[in-house]
This record gives structure tokens, C-alpha cells and sequence, in this order.
């Protein structure tokens, strides 16, 4: 047979697996499937999923072998790809005038520099993608796959000032292939980084307007301000928001919500959570979040931080977990964007345990400029610095979204290891619920998981 010029080598054969009684072995070459190029994971996932398969692959000698393969339906061959997506990630065609990789220091890890635009990947991990890459066979494969959400930044709905946001002559083309997914019944979020003076005001009031037209798929949107750091050298000159400008974005958003709620039962529109902080209002109702879809853009989070940390104390209260507390003191580093509410939050579990002391530093990123307060973006080298010295107790919590995804490893390649070296106390990572908060902060959280086992 010819050879397809899609190959794809095989990483792993799970123990007991088809593939295993296939005698397929890692560095094995997946060529086709029925006859048919695999373009990527989602192409390999739907041709194995018929019940009578025809699999080519080429052995580590450059023999082929067909393999017809009996199944039942949907079950897997027991096979990973040395690329987990089975194509090369697409990198961002556009120079967008907001763009944080762009406002990044020279000489951190190459992984940190790479712009991502796959709507794969959108669906996989829940990026945002501009579309601006995505051809008319991008979307024939979304739609006839049905995957989703495709989660969009659109930024604004003026297509001339979309292409000047995003230094690309195309950014404005992207609509017709919105409509699509909408009308293909694909499910869809989007997000709105909001830039003083561009896309606010009555850009903003317009795009959100617009942006109603593709109800009820596009089922949720995000605006969040842009995030500026100290190295913005030589590029586009952006001004930070102020509280009244926090006031006004605030009042644009909840308006529409209004609107929106009384027409279609969802609030759609949603300020960030930095939004409320900026102008020193209180987060809004639990129920306005529409079940917290857009919690990765920062849109209550700490309204459910707050909601999660009172549940588990009511629930440790009702199975005495927090009886019989030994006397404990730790300390817990943050971003200085959630440091205040981290405080009022630990108020309320030492009303409950006042046996408990917890220090809690709000760290100041110097790395990136005062500008940046959320913990997600902090170093292990400014950890370093502002909690040498300082009263930590027996235990350091630090929030999981300080480390690289998978690893023990912060933004500057410090590991977590060298943290605790260097400081000299053990660290312990934090999840982002607040059940896990309350857990790590009372020590409470083996009795509770042994309690609900025993049930």
C-alpha cells in the first residue's frame, strides 16, 4: 500500500489493550484507520470507534502490517501517541496589542513564549482562540465532530477595530465562521480583554449587544481588563483602569445582564472578578454566575472560594471534624488581588478554630511590576524575597496556580523544593476550592476523607 504522509508514532501500549494482542510496541507508526489519513486526535478518536477496524502501521523495520480488528463499539486499542494531539500546536498569527507574551522579560523557558491559537485546544483544555487561523475545514471538522465549547476571544465586535487590536488584516473575517458554529448548534464562550479607551465605552456597549445575536449557544462572556506589565518597551501604549473606570464597566455589564436575564433566564455578560475589586463593590450573587463558566477567566472566583470555605465548615461542624483542634500556626502566600479576602476568609474559620493562626502575605510582584496582583502570575524568586524572614510557622500553603500545570516548578523555573530549601519549612500546595483551603488550614482534611469513606 502507499505510504500516507500522516504519521503519528505510537508512545505506549496499555497493558491487556488490543493493541497489545496486536503485538503493536512504542515506536510503532500509525498510518491509517479504514483506509483514512488521521489528521489528529480527534479524527483517530472517531475512526476507532466502529466495531470492524482496518489499521495500517509501519513496525520499527519498515514493515507494514494491515490489521483487521473486531471490537466492540467506542472501545479503545490502548495506544498513546508520543504527541498527544497527533498534529503540530498552531501558534498565534496575531500581534495583538494586549498580548502578556509579548510583555515578558527576555530569557525565561521557551515553553513560556509560545502563542497558542488551536481551537483544539480550546476544546481540550478550555483556551481561548481567535479563530484567525481556522479555515472553513477547521470548522466543517467542529461541526461534524460536535466538538465543544469552542471558547472565542472576540475582544470587540467592531471588525475594523478587531483588526487593529490584533495587528492582523483578517481579525475582522472571523464572524461568518461565529454564525456557523452558532447555528451548527455548537456549544460556545466567549471573552473580552478590555483596553482603556479602545474597546470600552461604547465599543463595549456595542459588542455586547452584537454579541446577544448568537443566544442561546454562545452561552457566556467574559470581560476582563488588560493585564499590564513593566516591560511594555517599544509597544502599543496602554493606560491602566481606575476605580471610576470599574465603576462604569460595572454598571455597562449588570445593566445588559438585566436585560439579557429577563429575555433568555442567563446573565451572559460577566465582570471579572478584578473588576468589582477595582471599585471596591461587593461580588455578586452566586446565582448571577450561571454556574461559574467562566471561573478560568477569573469571574467568581472569590464569590466561590467564599461559598465552598463556609460549605466545609458548616460540614465539618455537622460531623465534629473540627473538634478537639491542637494548636496549629502556618502561613499562606498570595497574589495581592486575593490576599484581603484570604484574610477575611480565614476570620471565619478561626471563629471555629481559634486554635489555628495563619499569617497571610499578599506578595508583591516585583518580577512583573506592581501591576500584576493575581497569585497565578507569581514567581518563586519574589516568594523568595518578600517571605525570607518572615514568621511562616510549621507549614507554607501556597495555591496550586502558582506551578506550571503537572509540575512543582514556578514561572522562573524555581522549584518547589528550592523554595522550601531556602526558606526552610515545608510547602504545601493548595488547590483551588475552598474545601481544600479550609483542609489545609485546619489539618482536618484526613478525618473528614476517612468519614466519608467509611460511609
Amino acid at each position: 500500500m502507499k505510504k500516507n504522509c500522516m504519521e503519528h508514532k505510537i508512545k505506549s501500549v496499555y497493558s491487556g489493550s488490543i493493541a497489545e494482542e496486536m503485538e503493536l510496541e512504542p515506536g510503532d507508526v500509525l498510518l491509517a484507520v479504514n483506509g483514512q489519513e488521521i489528521e489528529d486526535i480527534f479524527d483517530y478518536h472517531y475512526y476507532i470507534n466502529e466495531e470492524y477496524l482496518t489499521v495500517l502501521v509501519r513496525k520499527a523495520d519498515g514493515e507494514e502490517w494491515e490489521l483487521e480488528i473486531e471490537k466492540e463499539f467506542e472501545e479503545d486499542l490502548g495506544i498513546t501517541f508520543e504527541n498527544s494531539l497527533m498534529d503540530e500546536y498552531r501558534s498565534c498569527r496575531n500581534k495583538c496589542i494586549f498580548c502578556f507574551i509579548d510583555q515578558m522579560p527576555k530569557g525565561m523557558r521557551d515553553t513560556l513564549y509560545f502563542k497558542d491559537d488551536d481551537s483544539r485546544l480550546s476544546f481540550l483544555q478550555g483556551n481561548y482562540v481567535t479563530l484567525t487561523n481556522m479555515s472553513d475545514h477547521d470548522i466543517d471538522r467542529i461541526i461534524r465532530y460536535h466538538l465543544e465549547p469552542i471558547n472565542i476571544s472576540f475582544h470587540t465586535m467592531n471588525p475594523q477595530l478587531r483588526c487593529k487590536m490584533l495587528n492582523n488584516r483578517f481579525a475582522g473575517d472571523i464572524f461568518p465562521k461565529v454564525k456557523r458554529l452558532a447555528e451548527a448548534g455548537i456549544e460556545l464562550n466567549g471573552q473580552i480583554v478590555l483596553c482603556k479607551g479602545i474597546n470600552d465605552g461604547a465599543e463595549l456597549e456595542d459588542s455586547i449587544q452584537k454579541l446577544t445575536d448568537y443566544l442561546p449557544y454562545l452561552r457566556s462572556v467574559s470581560v476582563v481588563p488588560v493585564g499590564l506589565t513593566k516591560f511594555r518597551d517599544g509597544l502599543y501604549p496602554l493606560e491602566a483602569f481606575e476605580k471610576e473606570d470599574a465603576c462604569v464597566v460595572i454598571d455597562c455589564i449588570e445593566a445588559w445582564q438585566k436585560k439579557i436575564y429577563d429575555e433568555y433566564g442567563i446573565h451572559f455578560i460577566h465582570a471579572s472578578d478584578e473588576w468589582y475589586i477595582l471599585a471596591g463593590r461587593p461580588f455578586p450573587e452566586e446565582e448571577r454566575y450561571d454556574g461559574y463558566l467562566q471561573l478560568e477567566n477569573g469571574v467568581g472566583m472569590l464569590r466561590l472560594l467564599t461559598q465552598e470555605t463556609r460549605a466545609a465548615l458548616s460540614e465539618m461542624q455537622n460531623r465534629k471534624g473540627i473538634q478537639n483542634q491542637l494548636p496549629r500556626e502556618l502561613s499562606l502566600a498570595t497574589g495581592r488581588l486575593a490576599a484581603p479576602y484570604l484574610e477575611r476568609l480565614y476570620q471565619e474559620i478561626r471563629a471555629y478554630t481559634p486554635e489555628v493562626t495563619l499569617h497571610i502575605y499578599g506578595i508583591r510582584n516585583d518580577f512583573f511590576g506592581e501591576k500584576i496582583t493575581v497569585s497565578g502570575l507569581l514567581t518563586g524568586q519574589d516568594l523568595l524575597a518578600q517571605l525570607k524572614g518572615q514568621v511562616l510557622g510549621s507549614e507554607l500553603l501556597l495555591p496550586v496556580s502558582m506551578l506550571r500545570s503537572g509540575e512543582q516548578v514556578f514561572l522562573d523555573d524555581m522549584t518547589v523544593e528550592e523554595l522550601e530549601k531556602a526558606l526552610q519549612i515545608r510547602i504545601r500546595i493548595v488547590k483551588s476550592s475552598g474545601y481544600d483551603f479550609v483542609r489545609a488550614v485546619t489539618g482536618q482534611e484526613v478525618a473528614i476523607e476517612e468519614e466519608e469513606a467509611d460511609e
